[in-house]
C-alpha cells in the first residue's frame, strides 16, 4: 500500500518577523557603511600622506553611524613657509573631497586656511630679504 505524505510545513510568524527584522538591519548596516566609507575614503585619498586610517564608528546595535580619518594639520614652519602652504592646501582638498562635506569638514578647512594665510604672510615678509648669491 502506498503511503501518503501529510507533512505540513508550518512557518512560525514570530520567526518570520525576526528574519525580516534581521534582513532590514543587515540592509541598513550595508547602506550606512557604504555611504560612510565612501565619504571617508574621499578624505583619505585626497589627504595622501597626511591622512591616517579610516575609522567607522558603530552604535550599540552594530549599525555604522559615523566615521573619521585623522589628518595631520600642518604647523607653521617659518623656515619653510611654502611647505606649510602646500600641506595646508592638501588638508583643504581632503576636507572638501567628499560630495557631502560635514560641519566638521568645514571646520578643518577653515583651520587649514588660517594656517595657510599665516604661512603666506611669513613668505611675503621674507621676499626680497634673502641675498641672491648667483648674481
Amino acid at each position: 500500500m502506498a503511503g501518503i505524505n501529510l507533512f505540513y510545513n508550518f512557518t512560525n510568524p514570530i520567526d518570520k518577523q525576526k528574519e525580516q527584522q534581521k534582513a532590514r538591519k543587515d540592509a541598513l548596516i550595508k547602506k550606512n557603511y557604504d555611504e560612510i566609507y565612501a565619504h571617508e575614503l574621499a578624505h583619505k585619498s585626497a589627504g595622501g600622506s597626511l591622512a591616517g586610517s579610516i575609522v567607522i564608528e558603530k552604535n550599540a546595535d552594530g549599525i555604522p553611524v559615523g566615521g573619521h580619518v585623522d589628518i595631520k594639520m600642518p604647523s607653521l614652519d617659518k623656515n619653510n613657509p611654502q611647505k606649510t602652504i602646500n600641506d595646508a592646501n592638501t588638508v583643504i582638498r581632503a576636507a572638501m573631497a567628499p560630495v557631502d562635506p560635514s560641519a566638521q569638514d568645514f571646520k578643518v578647512k577653515a583651520q587649514a586656511e588660517n594656517i595657510k594665510m599665516r604661512a603666506q604672510a611669513v613668505k611675503n615678509k621674507d621676499v626680497g630679504k634673502k641675498l641672491d648669491y648667483s648674481a
